[in-house]
C-alpha cells in the first residue's frame, strides 16, 4: 500500500471560527462529491446553532454560508445530510430533531420530529433516504418513515439499551441499524421483511471481545464488510461480517471481533471515521487526531492495523468530530471543544 512508503503529512487547510461554543459534530453534504459541485458541509455546536460552510472553488478557503438558527433551544449535538443532499437533519438537547431543506441557497425548517423524553444525541438516515433514525439519552432509538412532503411518522420505538444511546448509524448499503451507548454497548438491528418489526439481532459486548466502557462511535469502510468502533475505554475496534450473505437474502450474518487498536490515545476517542481509501482517522479527548491503515504484512493471522500518522495538538481542546470529505480523497475535518474546526488535508511532505 503506497501509502505506508511515503512520509506523509496532515496539512492544516483553514481553521474556521464562527461557533462560540464547542463544536460537536459535523457532516459533508454527499452531493459535493461530485468534481464540479462546491464542497459544502454543516457543523452544529453547543450554540444552539447549524452552520453551513463552502468551499470557494476560486479560492479553496472555506466560507459560512449560512447559520440555522432560533430553531433548537439548547445544543445541537448531531447533524445529517440525507443521501440526495437536499435535507439536513440535525438533533438536539431540546428532545426534538429538525428537518431542514435547502430552497435555492435558503434553509429553511420543514419539520420537527417530536417524542423523545429528553436530550437527542444523533440522527442517521439510510441508504435510499427512505428511513431516519434517531437516539437519546431516554436509551431509546426511534425509526422514522420518510413521507411525502416532508412528514415523518415513527414506525418503532427500539428498547433494550440500559443507559444513554450515543450514536445511530445505519449500514452503508443495507438497511440495518448499529447504535452505541453508554452501557458499553452496540446494538445491531434488523428487519427480516420490509413490513416487519425491528429487533436486536446482535449485541456487541464485552462478553464477545466488545467494549469495557461508553462507546461513542462508530463508522463504516466503503464496501460496508468492516467496521470500526471507538470508547471511553480508550480502544478502538475492528469488527466484520459476511455482507455477501445478507445482501444475497440469507438471513443476518453476525459481526465478529478482528482486533482492537489499543495504546494509541490516552483519553475518551470520541470519533471515528473511515475513508474511501481505508484510512481510519480517530479523534480524542487528547486533542489529537490519529490515522491508522490496516497492515498488509502478511505475518499475522488476520486482520492487524498501524498506526499510519498522529497529529499532537490537532486542536487546543477534545476533538470530538473527525469526518473525511466523501468526494476529495485525502481531506478531512476536524471539530472540538474549541470552538473551531479545521480543514486538513494528508499530502505528501515535500
Amino acid at each position: 500500500m503506497e501509502l505506508l512508503d511515503g512520509n506523509l503529512e496532515l496539512k492544516e487547510i483553514q481553521k474556521l471560527q464562527g461557533h462560540t461554543d464547542r463544536v460537536w459534530s459535523l457532516a459533508w453534504n454527499p452531493a459535493t462529491a461530485a468534481a464540479d459541485v462546491p464542497k459544502v458541509f454543516a457543523s452544529c455546536s453547543g450554540d444552539k446553532t447549524v452552520r453551513i460552510w463552502e468551499e470557494s472553488p476560486s479560492t479553496r478557503s472555506w466560507d459560512c454560508k449560512a447559520v440555522l438558527e432560533e430553531t433548537h433551544t439548547r445544543t445541537v449535538r448531531s447533524c445529517a445530510w440525507s443521501p440526495s443532499g437536499r435535507l439536513l437533519a440535525t438533533a438536539s438537547f431540546d428532545a426534538t430533531t429538525a428537518i431542514w431543506e435547502n430552497v435555492g441557497g435558503d434553509f429553511e425548517c420543514v419539520s420537527t420530529l417530536e417524542g423523545h423524553e429528553n436530550e437527542v444525541k444523533s440522527v442517521s438516515w439510510n441508504a435510499s433516504g427512505s428511513l431516519l433514525a434517531t437516539c437519546g439519552r431516554d436509551k431509546t432509538v426511534w425509526i422514522w418513515e420518510v413521507m411525502p412532503g416532508n412528514e415523518f411518522e415513527c414506525i418503532q420505538v427500539l428498547q433494550g439499551h440500559t443507559q444513554d444511546v450515543k450514536m445511530v448509524e445505519w449500514h452503508p448499503t443495507m438497511d440495518i441499524l448499529f447504535s452505541c451507548s453508554y452501557d458499553n454497548t452496540v446494538k445491531v438491528w434488523w428487519s427480516d421483511d420490509a413490513d416487519g418489526d425491528w429487533s436486536c439481532v446482535q449485541t456487541l459486548g464485552e462478553s464477545s471481545n466488545g467494549h469495557s466502557s461508553t462507546v461513542w462511535s462508530l463508522a463504516f469502510n466503503a464496501k460496508g464488510d468492516k467496521l470500526v468502533t471507538c470508547s471511553d475505554d480508550l480502544t478502538m475496534k475492528i469488527w466484520e461480517a459476511d455482507i455477501i450473505r445478507m445482501q444475497s437474502g440469507d438471513g443476518y450474518a453476525p459481526w465478529n471481533h478482528l482486533c482492537t487498536l489499543s495504546g494509541y490515545h490516552d483519553r475518551t476517542i470520541f470519533s471515528v471515521h473511515w475513508s474511501r481509501e481505508a484510512i481510519i482517522a480517530s479523534g480524542a479527548a487528547d486533542d489529537a487526531v490519529r490515522l491508522f491503515v490496516e497492515s498488509k504484512d502478511g505475518s499475522m493471522n488476520g486482520s492487524s492495523y498501524q498506526l499510519l500518522l498522529k497529529k499532537e495538538k490537532a486542536h487546543d481542546m477534545d476533538v470530538n468530530s473527525v469526518q473525511w470529505c466523501p468526494g476529495e480523497k485525502r481531506l478531512l475535518a476536524s471539530a472540538s471543544d474549541d470552538g473551531t474546526i479545521k480543514i486538513w488535508e494528508l499530502g505528501t511532505l515535500p
